[in-house]
C-alpha cells in the first residue's frame, strides 16, 4: 500500500546536515518525495511509498542526524503530485 505524507520538523534542524541525511536515509528506505528548508527555521519533507518504509522514515526524523535536535515532527496526507527520486529543494 502507497502513502504520502507531508512532515514539517522543527528543532535545531538547520545548519545540521539534516537535508542531506534526509534524502539519503529516504533514499536507503526507496521513497520518493523532497525536503527543504524553511525560512522559520523548520524543516519540510514530502515522503511517498509503501507505508511502512513511510512510517519509519518518519520515526527515524524524530531523531535525524547526530547534531540535529529535533524537538517537534509534524505530519499530514499528502494528496499533491510526487515526482520520483528524492531531491533537496531550495528554501521557502
Amino acid at each position: 500500500m502507497t502513502k504520502a505524507l507531508h512532515v514539517v520538523i522543527s528543532g535545531r534542524v538547520q545548519g545540521v546536515w539534516f537535508r542531506g541525511w534526509t534524502r539519503q536515509t529516504a533514499a536507503s528506505f526507496g521513497l520518493d518525495g523532497w525536503v527543504r528548508n524553511r525560512r522559520d527555521g523548520c524543516v519540510e519533507a514530502v515522503f511517498s511509498g509503501d507505508a511502512e518504509k513511510v512510517d519509519a522514515m518518519l520515526q527515524a526524523c524524530s531523531q535525524g542526524p547526530q547534531m540535529a535536535r529535533v524537538t517537534a515532527v509534524e505530519s499530514c496526507v499528502y494528496d499533491g503530485q510526487v515526482d520520483p527520486g528524492f531531491v533537496v529543494k531550495t528554501t521557502t
